[in-house]
């Protein structure tokens, strides 16, 4: 399956999309909230497996329906080198399928699903990973994209 392109600003403003970075593995993660525990955990994953992703030249974004700002305050606090992206009418949450029902609480309410697809350097999306263990989940991407490209 094609990933859905988007035209999305990261926390400095700067808009990305996904068919500027055509020919190279991309990993796109969806995160229900800024610097809350779990979404923190699994950040603060990406960011220290972030030099093995940029040298195999992979390209790493999270997405939120956080706004900008909260993005920029939530990348210096934790030092995140990588774009976040805002998606406050979340179009593009919905469209790779990360927006549903959800519960807390006994409570339930419509809310970001945490999601992570591994896309190739044709567009596919070639895994997507959901359930996955917030502290290893960056590594568990690593082994695969080896495994999927023969590196």
């Amino acid at each position: 399956m094609k990933a859905p392109d988007f035209s999305l600003p990261d926390q400095h403003g700067t808009i990305h999309t996904l068919l500027e970075h055509q020919g190279t593995w991309r990993i796109v993660y969806f995160y229900p909230k800024d610097d809350t525990p779990g979404c923190t955990k699994e950040a603060c994953g990406f960011r220290d497996a972030y030099d093995a992703f940029a040298k195999a030249g992979i390209v790493v974004f999270g997405i939120s329906k956080d706004s900008v700002a909260s993005h920029k305050k939530f990348a210096e606090k934790y030092s995140l080198p990588f774009p976040l992206l805002s998606d406050e009418t979340t179009r593009t949450i919905q469209a790779y399928g990360a927006w549903g029902k959800k519960k807390f609480m006994g409570r339930e309410f419509l809310g970001i699903i945490r999601k992570t697809y591994l896309i190739d350097p044709n567009g596919d999306i070639v895994k997507e990973y959901e359930g996955m263990d917030v502290d290893s989940h960056a590594e568990e991407i690593l082994r695969d994209i080896k495994a999927l490209s023969g590196q």
